[in-house]
């Protein structure tokens, strides 16, 4: 029996409800590179949840492709991108934004996030010019690679000294769902489009087969994005294919419905880590949980459940990262709650 995998939120492949309209969708004719009555109405539904109904959105394949046409078409080569030194494109992403050949300014942060005043400092140490690159680029990521959440205040503070400082504010969306369906969370997709330059929203983590949502209000950064998108190899001929996703995916709401489903599986794991007295190396606020567990119990979980060991907490102690997805079976939950129980119990009886 293969194991049950908490090791990502894209082990499955989509929601059924994507896989039989594409299904049925399969042999009309429709117009090329996007321009289909699909991705249409995929926009439109994005374009409702925002306060402008004409912000211009584009679809790609994946997040590291969204963050790098971004990046290498909102950026000059002399200028720079400040990022928690945690954040995705720092540190699993391969270089695959300094390969556009623009330096990453890496900034410690304990839960993942950039703050008004790291920023600020992080300007601060790079402003011998012309001798330094030039911070221009401010990347955040919602929710965290700590799973950690936003609150609309810091994204607010975040907002007003990117615009003291003439620095653009952009946010990773790969788990934008699942930040803005927390418990914790009290921003929307209105919000966001009001306080960024630009964003996106990933499906590929929340039920699409694959494909990010990119959106963009400055008007400026918008221009001519679309030739970035085609140089960059990802202006799909059948795009079709990740426009009907979203469409799908925001209508009656299915994205956020999916999201919330996430949460509430990875809240139930948290609070029974914590409840059979194991510690959590990051707050539980999305759908990424860091459970410390002793090092004899993850080799015993492994043997049915697949997860990253994430780090080393003590020589005798790792932490491991759990993530759910719109698909986690409950019922899996509750073995690897039932997995961890009975072997805390053989460990106390030995």
């Amino acid at each position: 029996m293969s194991k049950y995998s908490f090791l990502d939120d894209y082990s499955e492949g989509c929601h059924p409800k994507i896989l039989q309209a594409m299904t049925a969708s399969n042999m009309a004719q429709q117009t090329a590179y996007g321009h289909d009555e699909y991705s249409k109405r995929g926009k439109e539904l994005i374009q409702q949840h925002l306060d402008n109904k004409e912000t211009p959105i584009f679809f790609v394949a994946g997040g590291t492709l969204a963050n790098i046409i971004i990046m290498s078409s909102a950026l000059r080569s002399h200028e720079a991108i400040i990022s928690a030194a945690t954040g995705h494109i720092a540190m699993r992403e391969t270089g695959a934004i300094e390969a556009t050949g623009h330096k990453i300014i890496s900034v410690p942060s304990a839960d993942g996030k950039l703050t008004a005043a790291s920023v600020k400092t992080a300007v601060a140490s790079n402003a011998h010019y012309p001798h330094m690159a030039k911070p221009r680029l401010v990347y955040i990521s919602n929710a965290t690679e700590a799973g950690t959440v936003y609150t609309k205040a810091e994204v607010q503070a975040l907002s007003e000294v990117c615009k003291t400082n003439h620095l653009l504010l952009m946010m990773d969306g790969a788990r934008l769902g699942t930040a803005l369906t927390a418990d914790i969370n009290d921003m929307t997709l209105q919000d966001i489009a009001e306080l960024t330059d630009i964003f996106w929203i990933g499906g590929t983590k929340a039920g699409a087969l694959i494909g990010e949502a990119i959106v963009i209000p400055n008007a400026v950064l918008a221009e001519d994005f679309e030739f970035h998108i085609k140089q960059r190899g990802a202006l799909l001929a059948k795009g079709r294919l990740l426009g009907q996703q979203f469409a799908e995916l925001f209508d009656q709401d299915l994205f956020f419905e999916l999201c919330k489903h996430c949460n509430r599986m990875a809240q139930k794991l948290a609070n029974a880590m914590t409840t059979n007295g194991y510690g959590l190396a990051a707050a539980t606020e999305s759908n990424q949980i860091f459970p410390v567990l002793p090092n004899s119990m993850i080799e015993t979980l492994e043997q049915d459940f697949a997860f990253y060991r994430w780090e080393k907490a003590d020589d005798e102690h790792s932490v491991i990262r759990l993530v759910t997805s719109w698909a986690t079976e409950e019922s899996q939950i509750d073995a690897f709650i039932a997995a961890v129980e009975n072997i805390a119990n053989r460990s106390n009886t030995d």
